[in-house]
C-alpha cells in the first residue's frame, strides 16, 4: 500500500531507481535544552535542504544536515506492543554528546524527525510531509556511538473525537 505523506517524485524514485537522483535521509533530533536542533543525513558530506513550511522549528528555511553514518533499525510488526525503532549514531562529535548529556537528565522528551529528501529537490522540501515524528523513549551513549530506541505516538490512548464538542466554542449545538 503506498505511503500517502511521500511525493510522486520519490513514489518514482523507488519504482524506478534512477541514477541521477539520490534519496537522503536525515533526522532532526530536538529537545528544549538543546541550544540548536541535531540534524544529521546519512552521507558523508553535508546536506542544505529546506524544512516543510508547517514544521515546529525553521519553518520553510534551508537548513544544513551533517553528514554522519547513521542506522534506522523499523519496528518490528507484531500487534502486542507499540512499534518502536532503533536509532544508531556513529562517529559522534563531543558537541551532540554534550547536548544528549544535558537533555537526558530533564524530564522533558526527546524528539526525532525523519525526514527524505531527493537530490535534486532537496532546497524544495522534504519528499515525505508531514515527517515521521517519534519520541525517544531510551538512549545510551559512548564517547563514539549513540543508541537511542524511539516510539510512535499511542494512538488508542488518544480520546476520539480530538476535540470536545461543548456550547461556549460551539453555539450552534444549542437547542
Amino acid at each position: 500500500m503506498p505511503d500517502p505523506t511521500l511525493s510522486a517524485a520519490l513514489r518514482e524514485a523507488y519504482a524506478s531507481a534512477p541514477v541521477t537522483s539520490v534519496i537522503y535521509h536525515t533526522l532532526e533530533i530536538w529537545h528544549p535544552a538543546f541550544s540548536l536542533p541535531i540534524r544529521v543525513v546519512r552521507d558523508n558530506a553535508d546536506l542544505e535542504a529546506r524544512i516543510e513550511a508547517g514544521a515546529p522549528r525553521d519553518a520553510g528555511t534551508l537548513v544544513v544536515f551533517v553528514g554522519y553514518a547513521f542506522d534506522v533499525v523499523p519496528p518490528d510488526q507484531t500487534s502486542e506492543a507499540l512499534p518502536q525503532c532503533v536509532i544508531e549514531i556513529d562517529n559522534v562529535s563531543r558537541e551532540i554528546l554534550t547536548q544528549i548529556d544535558a537533555a537526558v537528565v530533564q524530564p522533558l522528551p526527546i524528539t526525532v524527525t525523519y525526514r527524505q529528501y531527493l537530490s535534486d529537490h532537496a532546497t524544495v522540501g522534504p519528499e515525505n510531509d508531514p515527517p515521521l515524528t517519534m519520541q525517544l523513549t531510551q538512549i545510551t551513549a559512548t564517547p563514539t556511538r549513540i543508541r537511542a530506541v524511539a516510539s510512535f505516538p499511542n494512538l488508542l490512548d488518544r480520546p476520539f473525537p480530538a476535540i470536545d464538542y461543548e456550547l461556549e466554542t460551539f453555539p450552534g449545538l444549542a437547542p
